[in-house]
C-alpha cells in the first residue's frame, strides 16, 4: 500500500512525501513511490495514530449507551489507533475470571488496539483490593475511574501491590465530604503524599483545577512517576459555556475560566503530559432530560485531533511535534503500550489529518452510538480522514461530504 501525496513531519517541517506500507509496517518513505494499492491522501498530514488512555466503551453491561464495535469505530474515525478501556462495566474486571471475560470481548470485537484497566478495588466499591495478581495476564493498569478510593488504608494496600507488579494506578481524584472544586484538590494532595511514600507509579485522570496542577508540579521536582492528564473539554470549555445543556455535563464538571486557563497552561508547561478524551457515551434519551437529572459524561473520540490541532497548533501555541507527543508518544510510554512513528521500520498505526479544511462538526456525522458532544457546531480543522491499524484501513473518510 502506498499513501500518496501526503505530508510528513521531517526536521520540524511538513514535507510532501509518500509512505509505503507492507505487512503492517512502514517500509519506505520518499517521493514518487509506486505500487498496486495506492491511496491518494490529498495533502493530508500523515501522523502516528493517537493513543487514548482514558475511554469508556460501555460493553459489557451498558450496550444501550455504546458497544465495543460502535465505539472503537468512532475511535478509528477520530484517528485513534490504541485505547485503554476503563473498568466500570458489568462485570467489573476485578479478578482473573471477570478480567479475562472483558479482555476476550475486547480482543474479539475491537477495531483498534484495545487494552484493559483492572479495578483497584473489588467491584469499584472502595472496600477491598481487587485480585491484582490474578488479573495480570489481562490488564495494563489499574483504576476505579468514576469513583475515588477514599479509604486510604485500602488505597495504600493497592499501591503496594501495584508497585510489586510495576502497574500504574490511574486515579479519579474526588474526596468525599468536600465540595467541588476542593474535592479534586484534597484528593490530589493526599494521594500524592501516599504515592510518594509508597513509591508506586501514579497517574491522575482528567485534572482540572489550578491547585491540583500546582501540587503535581511541586511533586514532580522530586518524583517523576506521579503524572497527570487533561481532557479536551477542560482545555477549551468552562462553566459559563454550560447554559444548562446536558451535553456539557461531565465529572469533573467544567470549571471556572481561570481553572480552564491553568489546565491549558499545564500542557504548555509540561505539568500534564497527556491529553485523553474520557470518551463516555450515553443513550440520547438519557441526555434528553434536565441538566440536573442528566448523567455525567460526553463523547470525545471524533474531535480529539481537530480540537488539539485547531486550539494549539494553528494558534502557534504548540508545535506539530509536541502535538504528537501529548496524543501518542507520552500516553504510550507512560502506560507501556506499543505505538507508531512515521519512520521506516515502524508499525503502521496511522492517521491522516486534513489540515486544509475548516468545517463545523455535525451531529449527523457522529458514528458513536451516542451523540452527546458539547462540540457539535464548532468549526474546527485537522479532522482525521484515514486510519490504518497494523497497516490495514479501518476508516476511510477521504471522500466523505460534510
Amino acid at each position: 500500500m502506498i499513501l500518496k501525496n501526503g505530508l510528513v513531519l521531517k526536521d520540524n517541517n511538513l514535507v510532501q512525501l509518500d509512505v509505503e506500507i507492507k505487512d503492517g509496517k512502514i517500509v519506505n518513505i520518499g517521493n514518487n513511490l509506486e505500487g498496486d494499492d495506492v491511496i491518494d491522501v490529498k495533502g493530508g498530514w500523515i501522523v502516528p495514530g493517537a493513543v487514548d488512555v482514558h475511554v469508556h466503551l460501555r460493553e459489557p453491561g451498558y450496550e444501550h449507551k455504546g458497544d465495543i464495535k460502535t465505539e472503537t469505530y468512532s475511535a478509528a474515525k477520530g484517528g485513534i489507533t490504541t485505547i485503554m478501556a476503563m473498568p466500570n462495566t458489568i462485570p467489573v474486571p476485578c479478578d482473573a475470571k471477570s478480567a479475562k471475560y472483558v479482555y476476550d470481548l475486547l480482543k474479539e470485537k475491537s477495531l483498534v488496539h484495545a487494552y484493559l484497566y483492572g479495578s483497584v478495588t473489588k467491584n469499584q466499591k472502595g472496600k477491598r483490593v481487587s485480585d491484582i495478581e490474578g488479573m495480570l495476564p489481562y490488564i495494563k493498569a489499574l483504576s476505579d475511574d468514576g469513583v475515588c478510593v477514599n479509604n486510604l488504608r485500602v488505597l495504600k494496600k493497592a499501591m503496594i501491590e501495584a508497585k510489586k507488579h510495576n502497574l500504574v494506578i490511574a486515579s479519579h481524584a474526588e474526596a468525599k465530604k468536600f465540595d467541588e472544586p476542593m474535592a479534586e484538590y484534597e484528593a490530589v494532595k493526599r494521594e500524592i503524599e501516599l504515592a510518594n511514600e509508597v513509591g508506586c507509579k501514579y497517574h491522575f485522570c482528567h485534572l482540572s483545577t489550578e491547585q491540583s496542577f500546582i501540587a503535581v508540579k511541586r511533586i514532580q521536582f522530586i518524583n517523576k512517576d506521579i503524572t497527570c492528564e487533561v481532557t479536551p473539554h477542560h482545555l477549551f470549555l468552562h462553566d459559563k459555556c454550560i447554559a444548562q445543556n446536558p451535553n456539557f455535563k461531565m465529572n469533573p464538571p467544567l470549571r471556572s475560566f481561570r481553572n480552564m486557563q491553568f489546565t491549558f497552561r499545564s500542557i504548555l508547561e509540561g505539568i500534564s503530559t497527556i491529553i485523553a478524551t474520557d470518551h463516555a457515551p450515553h443513550a440520547e434519551n438519557e441526555k434528553a432530560v434536565s441538566y440536573e437529572d442528566a448523567p455525567n459524561g460526553i463523547i470525545g473520540f471524533e474531535t480529539l485531533f481537530p480540537l488539539i490541532y485547531t486550539g494549539f497548533v494553528m494558534t502557534g501555541r504548540m508545535t506539530h511535534a509536541k502535538m504528537i507527543e501529548v496524543l501518542t508518544t507520552n500516553p504510550a510510554e507512560r502506560f507501556n503500550l506499543p505505538y507508531s512513528k512515521i519512520e521506516v521500520g515502524s508499525k503502521a498505526d496511522i492517521a491522516v489529518l486534513d489540515i486544509k479544511t475548516h468545517r463545523k462538526y455535525t451531529k449527523e456525522e457522529i458514528v458513536s452510538k451516542s451523540k452527546n458532544s458539547p462540540f457539535i457546531d464548532m468549526e474546527l480543522c485537522g479532522y482525521n480522514v484515514l486510519t490504518l491499524v497494523d497497516g490495514k484501513v479501518v476508516y476511510n473518510g477521504l471522500d466523505a461530504k460534510y
